[in-house]
C-alpha cells in the first residue's frame, strides 16, 4: 500500500541518490517520498502534500524495489483553510470570508517584521481553538450579544522576501477582537508565534483576549 493509494505496479529505474537510498535503509518494508525542490527547500521540515512527486516502495531489506507511485496532487501548493471553516463554530466576527481574513492577518503580521513579505500558501493544520464572550441581549435571556472573540490556528506557510528568499514556517496564528457589540469601538490584535504548538497558544488565548482593550465586557468560554 502506497501513501497515495494502492500500488499500481509501475516500475522505474532505481535512482543513485544517496539521500533517497539512506532514507530507504531506514524504512524497510515501507516507502520513501520523493520531494520536489521547486516548492520545498528543506525536506526535513514541513512538506505540503503537493510538493511530493511520488513515493518509492522499500523492500524488507531496506532497498528500493523499483516500484513507484506518482502523487496525483503533485503541483503548486494551495491554501487549505478547511480546519478553520469546516467546524460548526460561529466566525461572523471575521467577516463574510473568514479564510481570507485570517490569511490577510497572517500576511500583515509577517509584513510587520519584513515589509516585502509575500505569502505563497497557507495551510491550517488542525481545528483551531476558539473563545467567545458576551453579555445578555436585552430582555430575552436566551440571547447573548458577543462582545469578544478569539482564535488560535496552527499553520504551515511559505513566505518569500527579497532578502531571504523562500521560507517555510510552522506555528500558531492568534487573533483576538473586543468591543464587537455596540456601543464601543472594535479593537483587534494578532499574534504570530513560530515553532510553538496549539496547546501552548490555547493556554494564552484567554489572557490575550482580555488584554485587548483592557476592559472586562463578557465571560469567555473555550471550545
Amino acid at each position: 500500500m502506497g501513501r497515495f493509494g494502492s500500488w499500481r505496479g509501475r516500475r522505474r529505474a532505481v535512482p543513485a541518490d544517496p539521500g533517497l537510498l539512506a532514507a530507504a535503509a531506514e524504512n524497510p518494508g515501507g516507502s520513501v517520498a520523493e520531494i520536489d525542490p521547486t516548492y520545498v527547500d528543506d525536506p526535513n521540515g514541513y512538506v505540503p502534500p503537493e510538493a511530493i512527486r511520488g513515493a518509492w516502495l522499500v523492500g524488507e531489506d531496506g532497498k528500493l524495489t523499483g516500484a513507484y507511485e506518482e502523487n496525483p496532487r503533485h503541483g503548486v501548493p494551495q491554501d487549505d483553510f478547511g480546519p478553520l471553516t469546516d467546524p460548526d463554530h460561529w466566525l461572523g466576527w471575521l467577516g463574510a470570508d473568514p479564510a481570507a481574513a485570517v490569511r490577510e492577518g497572517i500576511e500583515e503580521s509577517l509584513r510587520a517584521q519584513v515589509a516585502d513579505a509575500v505569502v505563497e500558501w497557507v495551510k491550517i493544520l488542525e481545528t483551531p481553538r476558539f473563545l467567545t464572550g458576551g453579555r445578555p441581549g436585552g430582555e430575552d435571556a436566551q440571547t447573548m450579544l458577543v462582545t469578544r472573540a478569539a482564535l488560535a490556528a496552527p499553520f504551515a506557510l511559505s513566505v518569500r522576501t527579497a532578502q531571504h528568499g523562500r521560507s517555510v514556517l510552522v506555528g500558531v496564528f492568534s487573533w483576538a477582537a473586543v468591543n464587537l457589540a455596540p456601543p464601543g469601538n472594535r479593537e483587534d490584535r494578532h499574534w504570530l508565534d513560530l515553532g510553538v504548538g496549539l496547546d501552548w497558544a490555547a493556554e494564552r488565548l484567554q489572557e490575550r483576549v482580555y488584554a485587548v482593550g483592557g476592559a472586562s465586557d463578557g465571560a469567555g468560554g473555550e471550545r
